[in-house]
């Protein structure tokens, strides 16, 4: 059986409103595995620039110890361990389902929330470390 034009128009939605949707445990955890990634990708960057400082001169490892008292660089630092954390037990649990396991939806919500769990642990962690 064929649809017609006007069937296929009929089912299509008129609005579609973001806010409304809920994206499963499995999505959240995808999406936030890329975000995690470019965060990384820039702190890279960060890290190059201390690790260059620090090797320049005395001065400049002093400057950068020094730039480590304040609160905003201990924040950046936590959120790039936090980020780093998270890239890798993500990519630690794409691995375990690229092996075949956890692939039904119910194993797949079930280590995305695990995730989150062992994330925020890793996240309170390297901020005790941090501060």
């Amino acid at each position: 059986m064929e649809l017609s034009e006007q069937n296929v128009k009929k089912q299509r939605p008129v609005h579609l409103d973001l806010q409304t949707i809920r994206f499963p445990a499995t999505a959240i955890v995808s999406i936030l595995h890329r975000i995690s990634g470019v965060i990384m990708l820039f702190a890279i960057g960060i890290l190059l620039w201390l690790l260059n400082s620090t090797l320049t001169s005395a001065e400049g490892f002093a400057s950068v110890q020094s730039l480590f008292d304040s609160f905003v660089m201990k924040f950046i630092l936590w959120g790039i361990l936090t980020a780093l954390g998270y890239h890798l037990l993500g990519g630690i649990r794409h691995l375990i389902m690229d092996a075949g396991c956890w692939e039904e939806l119910k194993s797949g919500n079930a280590s995305a929330k695990a995730l989150f769990v062992l994330a925020a642990a890793f996240s309170i962690i390297a901020g005790v470390w941090v501060w």
